[in-house]
C-alpha cells in the first residue's frame, strides 16, 4: 500500500481544462481582498483594543501581518510553479504524496465549510438591522437556529441560496458581483478614513500601551484570523488568464492592501475613541454615533454586509474548486467533477454544498465550531511552508516564476508561527480537529485510496 505515491507536477487526469481562462490579476487581488476584509475590520480591531492591546492594536495588525506574509510568499511560489486547482491540497499532492494530500484537502473541505456558514450567521445579524431600519421586522423565530432559542435562521439559510445561484451562473458573474461588493466596502472604509482624519484627538492614543508587548502580541494571535482567506486566491489558478504572473500578485498584493488598511483604521479608531470605549458588537459605528455622524454609522452597516457578503462568496468559490480537484483526482465521487458545459461551473458541486451549508447556517450554533476554522486553516498555512521547503531541496530544477525571498528562512518563520498560534488554541478545538481527521481517514481508507486516479494509473500499468 504506497500512501505517499506522488502526482506528477503538470499532470492532470482531465482531457483539457473544463473550467474558462477569464481572471485577470485585477480580479484576482478583488478576490483576495473580497475574501480578507470581512467583519474583522468592523468588529475585531475595538475588541482587541479594548481587551487585548489598546491603542496598540496597531502593532497587533503587524505582526499577525508578518505571520500571514511568510504563508502568502509559499502560497505565491508554489501558485506560480505548480497551478491546478485546489490550492494547499493540490501542493501537498505534489509534494508530499496522497496521503498527506488526503489530510489536508479533508481539513480545507471542513474548514470552508464552517467558514462560509458561520459567516452567513454573522450576517444575518447585521442584515437584521438593516431590515430594522427600514422597519421591516422579521419574526425572531426565524433569526436563529434551535439551539440559541429560535426555529430556521432564515436570513443565513437565505444568503447561502443566493449565493448559490449565483456561483452557478459563471464564475465571470460571480467576479463581477464581488468586485462591486468589494469596491463598496472599501468606498465604506475610505469615508471612515476621511471622517476621522478630522476627528482624531490625540490623548485616546495615552496610554499607547496599556497592556504591555504580552497584550500586544495577545491580540495578534486573535487578529491573525482577520487575515485568513488570501489563500483562497490560488484556488482560482485553473481560471487565471496567467496564472504564473498573475497569483503572486492577487496573494501578495490583496494581503499588503488589506495590511495597510487595517493599520490605518486601527490607528484612527483608537484616535476618535478612548480604547475602552470599545469593547462593543460595531465599535467604528458606536465611535462615529457619538460624534455624531449617525447618517455614516448607518453606512457602515451596508459596508460590514458587503464585506461579509463577499467573504462567503469566495470561501464558497474556493470549496468548489478544492471538491471538484479531489473529485478528478478519485478521492471523492466522480460526481463532484462534472461542469456544466454552457457555465462552466460545477453546478452539482455547487448545489450539495450550497444546501449542505444553508442547512448548517439556518439549524446549527456555530459559536463552537469557528475554532475550527482558525486551526483548518493554519494546518494548511504550515502544510504550504513545508511544501516549499521541501520542493526546494527535492526538485530545484522545477520552474518557479515567482521564488519565495529569504530562503530557507521565510517558510521555517510560517512553520514555526503556524505551529506556535496552533498549540494555543483551546483544547477542545485541538480534539474536534483530531476527530474529524480521524474521520477522513475512515474514508481514505474505505472508498478514496482504491478510487484514486493512481491506483487506475498503477493497474494500467
Amino acid at each position: 500500500m504506497d500512501l505517499f505515491r506522488k502526482k506528477e507536477i503538470g499532470e492532470s487526469f482531465e482531457e483539457g481544462s473544463s473550467l474558462v481562462k477569464c481572471l485577470t490579476a485585477f480580479d484576482l487581488t478583488l478576490l483576495g481582498i473580497g475574501a480578507i476584509i470581512g467583519a474583522g475590520i468592523f468588529v475585531l480591531t475595538g475588541i482587541v483594543a479594548a481587551t487585548d492591546a489598546g491603542p496598540a492594536v496597531i502593532f497587533s495588525y503587524i505582526l499577525a501581518g508578518l505571520a500571514c506574509i511568510f504563508s502568502a510568499l509559499s502560497y505565491a511560489e508554489l501558485a506560480s510553479s505548480l497551478g491546478g486547482c485546489g490550492s494547499a491540497y493540490g501542493y501537498a499532492y505534489a509534494g508530499f504524496g496522497e496521503i498527506v494530500a488526503w489530510i489536508v484537502g479533508w481539513d480545507l473541505l471542513f474548514e470552508y465549510t464552517i467558514s462560509v456558514s458561520a459567516v452567513s450567521v454573522g450576517w444575518s445579524s447585521y442584515a437584521n438591522d438593516f431590515f430594522l431600519a427600514l422597519k421591516i421586522h422579521i419574526p425572531a423565530v426565524f433569526l436563529h437556529g434551535p439551539e440559541n432559542g429560535g426555529f430556521f435562521n432564515l436570513l443565513a439559510c437565505s444568503i447561502i441560496v443566493i449565493l448559490m445561484v449565483l456561483l452557478t451562473w459563471g464564475v465571470k458573474s460571480s467576479i463581477r458581483v464581488n468586485n462591486i461588493m468589494v469596491i463598496i466596502k472599501l468606498l465604506v472604509i475610505l469615508m471612515f478614513i476621511v471622517i476621522a482624519l478630522g476627528e482624531v484627538d490625540p490623548s485616546n492614543w495615552s496610554p499607547f500601551f496599556p497592556y504591555g508587548w504580552e497584550g500586544v502580541v495577545k491580540g495578534a494571535s486573535l487578529i491573525f484570523f482577520a487575515y485568513i482567506g488570501f489563500d483562497a486566491v490560488s484556488t482560482a489558478a485553473e481560471e487565471a488568464i496567467n496564472p504564473q504572473r498573475d497569483l503572486p500578485i492577487g496573494i501578495i498584493g490583496s494581503l499588503f492592501i488589506c495590511t495597510v488598511l487595517y493599520m490605518i483604521v486601527a490607528g484612527l479608531l483608537t484616535g476618535i475613541a478612548h480604547y475602552s470605549t470599545l469593547n462593543v458588537a460595531s465599535p467604528i459605528s458606536h465611535a462615529l454615533l457619538v460624534l455624531g455622524y449617525k447618517s455614516v454609522a448607518s453606512l457602515i452597516s451596508v459596508g460590514a454586509i458587503a464585506g461579509l457578503t463577499t467573504v462567503m462568496l469566495v470561501l464558497f468559490y474556493g470549496l468548489t474548486r478544492i471538491m471538484l480537484a479531489m473529485s478528478r483526482d478519485g478521492l471523492l465521487p466522480k460526481v463532484f467533477s462534472q461542469t456544466n458545459p454552457y457555465t462552466h461551473t460545477p453546478i452539482r458541486v455547487i448545489l450539495i454544498s450550497g444546501i449542505l451549508m444553508s442547512l448548517f447556517a439556518a439549524l446549527v450554533s456555530m459559536h463552537d465550531l469557528t475554532e475550527l476554522v482558525n486551526i483548518g486553516t493554519l494546518f494548511a498555512f504550515l502544510m504550504v511552508c513545508a511544501g516549499v521547503l521541501y520542493l526546494h531541496y527535492k526538485r530545484p530544477d522545477l520552474h518557479r516564476p515567482f521564488k519565495t525571498p529569504g530562503m530557507p528562512y521565510v517558510p521555517i518563520l510560517g512553520m514555526i508561527s503556524c505551529s506556535y498560534l496552533i498549540i494555543n488554541l483551546p483544547f477542545i478545538t485541538l480534539m474536534r480537529f483530531v476527530i474529524w481527521m480521524a474521520i477522513g481517514l475512515v474514508v481514505y481508507f474505505s472508498f478514496a485510496y482504491k478510487n484514486s486516479q493512481l491506483s487506475k494509473v498503477k493497474i494500467k500499468k
